[in-house]
């Protein structure tokens, strides 16, 4: 058994998995042009600096967010945000690596 299950911990995979069997909205928050260029098919492009504007539609629907980006430092910033809105969030970090997750 692995010490994260001894104590209940979830791996992030799980987390994710879970999340999505929520009805989990996947957010993309980088720029127009890098959407552009590749994504996770169903996700939404909401670029980091519209995130504060665009909060309170995205907790009116009533989803968990799971937030993405190239690096992974950007869908963290926007994963805050979106927390201290009342949303479930979780930062799914880099794009490429959470569609490998779904």
């Amino acid at each position: 058994m692995k010490l994260m299950e001894l104590f209940g911990v979830k791996s992030k995979k799980e987390k994710i998995a879970e999340l999505m069997e929520q009805g989990a909205m996947v957010v993309d928050v980088r720029t127009p042009a890098e959407f552009k260029e590749g994504h996770i098919k169903g996700s939404i492009n909401i670029p980091l600096d519209k995130i504060p504007a665009k909060a309170d539609s995205l907790k009116l629907k009533g989803k968990p967010v799971i937030t993405c980006c190239r690096s992974g430092m950007r869908s963290q910033s926007a994963a805050m945000t979106l927390k201290s809105k009342g949303i479930v969030t979780k930062n799914g970090g880099a794009w490429n690596s959470l569609r490998a997750m779904l």
